[in-house]
């Protein structure tokens, strides 16, 4: 059961320690997007092992996100919370000494695995530290920093890789890690939820359907799409894909409920933020090493000329939250992403010749306006369509699908990328790679059109339609 913090003392203990845990955790997700290009040349990279450096700690993050949270609830959420801490701070050291690409993809997996227990361990605990009233500004005050980091990462990222080196975009993890993980054992309360029973099946089922998809994808280009090798992977992900929710179906207490997925809204949304996912960590992923090629940048000149994009989540974000709760979720999700794909197919247009930053920057205002119009209000139709009790669970399958869509939108963006060329014809690849961001943001805003019309201005904790 959960403890009960006494003190305004000790829950800002409790906000800090678990927003110290998010926010590296968020920055790891595009830090090495500016350092992609000085990885690329110290280690003699191919694009394929490039992706991969981002793909393994999301994938290994997206897949363990559920199994972290009920292992947290079942075993204590300090402890579990402290052992993540550990986790990522020893594979950021991994990271940091590596001196091959294929071991610095398997140090950043088991990175990813330490990301998918803090995630979801720092919100539990900051639920069962604030009382209700004060549950929300806890929440916006944690939600506001991690935000901040995913879109300081590749400034972050630029500034360290410039300023130092590479692995120091790692080397920074250590001494936070060191210096938060007793902390956390010594001033957060221990806390426990209702015990759930873990579904190791499904999530081995997941994890092995979306990695043979993702690596005939990313294969592809290499091997040939009509290899063995990459026609193999497909099938054999999408049979892993049919057990899994055939297992899911019947599975006592699933991972991943399908009973929820008959919620349209819920469907729609979280549809949605894959594909607005999908389109912006495949934008970041080649944007910073654009601007590097293309204007010779530095890896911090390049973060920084990101910011018209990333700034304006800051700006919009906020105004979008107050919309959603006026207009609802669709028109926001609709728009939103119609503008942020409008961006990126002028960026391709753009890049195809001659073009100068300043040339550049309408289309990044506009991309960035839309993807802060549409990210609160796809995370507001997934978790306000279902009931109260199953927040926590809808929460976590958000999470998950955001994370996978990342992991296909850089697969995909790069096996374009290869297909014409790769950095042997960097421009053309580039173009081609932002024309299929703004088809993913396309595909996003027709998935929004499912979302239910907001009838009534309350913010929804009710299911707006039956599940089942």
């Amino acid at each position: 059961m959960n403890s009960k913090i006494g003190t305004t003392g000790e829950q800002r203990w409790v906000l800090g320690l678990t927003a110290i845990g998010s926010v590296v955790v968020a920055l790891d997700v595009l830090v090495v997007a500016a350092a992609l290009t000085t990885i690329r040349q110290d280690l003699g990279a191919t694009v394929e092992q490039l992706e991969w450096t981002v793909n393994a700690y999301s994938l290994s993050f997206a897949m363990l996100l559920m199994t972290a949270a009920a292992i947290g609830d079942r075993w204590g959420r300090r402890r579990t919370y402290a052992a993540g801490l550990a986790l990522f701070t020893v594979a950021s050291i991994a990271c940091a000494l590596a001196p091959s690409v294929p071991l610095l993809i398997a140090a950043r997996t088991v990175q990813g695995v330490g990301a998918a227990v803090v995630m979801p361990l720092s919100m539990s605990l900051l639920g069962a530290a604030f009382p209700p009233e004060r549950r929300g500004w806890a929440i916006g005050i944690f939600s506001g920093l991690t935000g901040l980091a995913v879109l300081g990462g590749p400034m972050i990222g630029g500034a360290v890789t410039e300023g130092l080196a590479w692995q120091w975009i790692f080397w920074i993890n250590v001494p936070i890690g060191a210096i938060a993980i007793p902390l956390v054992l010594a001033r957060i309360p221990e806390s426990r939820g209702a015990v759930r029973r873990l579904d190791p099946r499904g999530a081995a089922l997941i994890t092995l359907a979306v990695l043979g998809i993702v690596w005939g994808v990313v294969r592809g280009a290499v091997a040939g799409w009509s290899s063995p090798e990459v026609l193999g992977s497909f099938v054999a992900g999408a049979l892993l894909l049919l057990g899994f929710l055939a297992w899911e179906n019947r599975a006592p207490q699933p991972m991943l409920p399908l009973s929820y997925f008959r919620s349209r809204a819920f469907s729609a949304g979280n549809a949605a933020g894959f594909f607005l996912t999908a389109a912006l960590f495949g934008a970041v992923f080649f944007l910073a090493q654009f601007m590097q090629a293309t204007f010779s940048s530095g890896p911090l000149k390049a973060g920084l000329q990101l910011l018209p994009w990333t700034a304006t989540l800051f700006l919009v974000a906020p105004i979008a939250g107050r919309l959603v709760d006026r207009i609802g979720e669709r028109p926001l999700v609709v728009t939103g992403l119609t503008l942020q794909a409008v961006g990126m197919f002028w960026i391709s247009q753009a890049s195809k010749g001659p073009v100068q930053y300043s040339d550049l920057v309408p289309a990044l205002i506009v991309a960035g306006c839309g993807v802060s119009l549409a990210m609160p209000a796809t995370q507001s139709a997934s978790i306000g369509s279902l009931p109260q009790e199953a927040v926590g669970m809808a929460s976590g399958i958000y999470a998950m699908m955001r994370q996978l869509g990342g992991v296909v939108g850089v697969a995909v963006l790069a096996a374009v990328f290869a297909a014409a060329g790769g950095y042997e014809s960097f421009e053309t690849g580039f173009a081609r790679a932002l024309a299929v961001c703004g088809v993913l943001s396309l595909i996003g805003a027709v998935a929004g059109l499912g979302i239910a019309v907001r009838t009534s201005a309350v913010v929804r904790l009710e299911p707006a339609e039956e599940l089942g």
